[in-house]
């Protein structure tokens, strides 16, 4: 096995060291928890005839055994999401799949499930960043009836698949793995998509135009196909050894995904505590398979909203990872992968390509992952080395193409797209930010220019739409941040400054919003904290201060004197009609909880109690 990278040793160091206590605290309150016996065993006859009332005959006989595992689905079906309409078959077919081995499954309980696709730019955004602790919230109340041995989560998309991770650490002394539905096919371009959202945004075509062409990008079941932060958490999952090999990018509805969701029903029921192989969710998610999820996304081009959810989802199990970390690690990372919005292609054509299974071979054999963690398929992440096919109609692996079927899509990591994975740390007196610059062409990563401050999305819009931006400046978008307004995503600002900068013009986002897992070839900083309701300087920006944002040297600051900026009063924004309708007000006990973004924009603080029982925060 070839020797690990020095950067990624040493900051997998660092962060052993950061979490000690909240590990060590996590890990015993797990070991625990965990037990040999059936889990319900231990309630009462009256429990478990609550629980097995609504069951079949066999069933309710296979639970008052008590002598094979029962395994809780925790779904976010809905048939609104593309992503997740195929999750409505999977229960009964995972219950079919389990009854061969004696084994049981029951719907432990569903989360919610929003799509950001419907809510950009609308009210509903407001509560997507927040949605993410209520599936967390709602994954523990539905394993909490603790009668089962191991758990499946169904879920995809952006919020849910974090959500489902967080609240699924909580009883991490049992086998957990992820289910996913795979990408609807293909269907126009991505460069024909950019081009229409383009033209509209000039106002040269209208909405019927704009919808034809949106409803023939988005138009069947399955994951959107681009690789934002759904196609993200796929990978995660998979680097992460959550997943069944191979499972990530497999379309609904084909034989090779009907024989996934059979195959891991059958494999979490075989590494309960009940089974001969006891793999809990504890012991595959350590300080390990975190540093690989993040070295995976800078592989591939991944969401930066992973900047605030993998921190949330590590500090679940008691790993403390910042932004200093993400830029150590993308600094000695290659960019093996170019899928849109860093590249034309989509995630069919990656998958084609060679996909994961490419990835994670070239990145083991670079030692740029940590090959020797445990997975769900047992020792070594090699087994996520290998693709899945069919032999004969059962579910097989083999060794991927020893070369990309298409390098303007998946390279080898001798010859990468970029030497580094495009993301890059922000500081300055500004405070701190992410920018990913994977689909930022280098003429465009440095910019000081004039700010221009906008009161909302909605604001730069209009004056763009009349005509008064054609200039060089920085975009200035403050009190966007989780306390604020629960951290919106920004994504209907790329159209109008993509259109600015085709003209020409320099231009560049400065927010402590989100933009999304779409960001593109507008520079972007994004997630800047403090947050301008928290005290941080973006809110003392006024119009004509000239920002400087440079991805190179990875700088963001204000050029003014700085006791002129220490002296300066923040602004205030009137954020009252931006609390309340399509259920906004049901969160400000969220938006006053909520901790800042590097911190993982978490409502709850699970590592400062996870540092207590050790003997103090970390």
């Amino acid at each position: 096995m070839p020797k690990l990278n020095k950067t990624v040793e040493a900051v997998t160091a660092r962060i052993v060291e950061r979490s000690r206590r909240t590990r060590a605290a996590y890990l015993a309150q797990m070991r625990q928890a965990a037990g040999r016996e059936p889990r319900r065993r231990a309630v009462s006859c009256g429990n478990l005839a609550h629980a097995a009332a609504a069951c079949g005959a066999e069933e309710k006989k296979a639970l008052a055994r008590g002598d094979g595992p029962n395994i809780g689905i925790v779904t976010a079906y809905n048939d609104m999401l593309s992503a997740h309409q195929p999750l409505k078959d999977y229960p009964d077919r995972i219950k079919a799949a389990l009854r061969e081995l004696g084994a049981t499954a029951q719907v432990a309980g569903g989360v919610p499930a929003m799509c950001d696709g419907v809510t950009q730019g609308q009210a509903g955004m407001d509560l997507s960043l927040f949605s993410r602790d209520v599936i967390a919230l709602a994954t523990a109340v539905s394993l909490s009836h603790d009668v089962y041995d191991g758990a499946l989560m169904l879920g995809v998309c952006d919020k849910i698949v974090p959500g489902l991770f967080i609240g699924a650490a909580r009883f991490g002394w049992m086998p957990v793995m992820f289910l996913p539905a795979g990408p609807m096919p293909s269907g126009i371009t991505n460069d024909e998509k950019a081009r229409v959202r383009q033209l509209y945004a000039e106002g040269k075509i209208g909405r019927d135009e704009l919808l034809a062409a949106e409803s023939a990008s988005y138009h069947s079941p399955g994951t959107c196909t681009f690789y934002g932060t759904a196609n993200s958490n796929q990978m995660m999952m998979e680097i992460m050894g959550l997943h069944l090999p191979g499972s990530a990018f497999v379309n609904p509805g084909t034989p090779l995904r009907e024989a996934f969701v059979a195959e891991t029903a059958r494999r979490v029921a075989s590494i309960t505590a009940l089974a001969d192989e006891y793999i809990p969710f504890c012991d595959i998610v350590d300080e390990r398979a975190i540093v690989n999820a993040v070295i995976g996304l800078h592989a591939t081009g991944g969401s930066t909203n992973h900047t605030i959810h993998l921190i949330a989802m590590a500090r679940a199990v008691g790993v403390l990872i910042d932004w200093t970390d993400f830029s150590d690690l993308s600094k000695v990372t290659p960019l093996l992968a170019r899928v849109y919005p860093n590249g034309r292609a989509d995630v069919n054509q990656f998958q084609a390509a060679g996909g994961l299974a490419f990835v994670i071979r070239e990145l083991i054999d670079a030692g740029l992952l940590h090959e020797d963690v445990k997975t769900a398929m047992g020792e070594g992440l090699s087994r996520y080395a290998e693709e899945a096919w069919l032999d004969d109609g059962r579910l097989a692996w083999r060794a991927p193409p020893a070369a990309s079927a298409d390098e303007e899509i998946l390279r080898p990591a001798v010859d990468p797209f970029s030497k580094t994975g495009g993301l890059v740390l922000l500081e300055g007196n500004l405070g701190r930010a992410v920018i990913k610059v994977s689909a930022v062409k280098e003429n465009r990563r440095t910019i000081e220019a004039p700010a221009i401050v906008f009161r909302s999305q909605k604001e730069l819009m209009d004056r763009f739409k009349a005509g008064e931006l054609n200039r060089d400046f920085v975009a200035v978008v403050p009190f966007q941040g989780p306390k604020a307004n629960g951290m919106p995503e920004l994504h209907k600002l790329t159209p109008p400054l993509g259109v600015l900068q085709d003209k020409g013009y320099r231009v560049a986002l400065v927010t402590d919003g989100r933009m999304s897992g779409a960001s593109g070839k507008v520079p972007a900083a994004i997630h800047l904290t403090p947050e301008a309701l928290d005290g941080g300087a973006i809110a003392k920006i006024r119009d004509g201060d000239v920002i400087r944002l440079d991805a190179e040297t990875g700088e963001l600051s204000a050029m003014l004197d700085e006791e002129e900026l220490a002296a300066r009063a923040p602004a205030k924004a009137d954020l009252s009609g931006e609390h309340w309708g399509a259920g906004r007000e049901l969160f400000a006990g969220m938006r006053a909880l909520v901790g800042g973004a590097e911190e993982g924009a978490m409502t709850f603080r699970l590592e400062e109690r996870l540092g207590a029982k050790a003997g103090g925060a970390s």
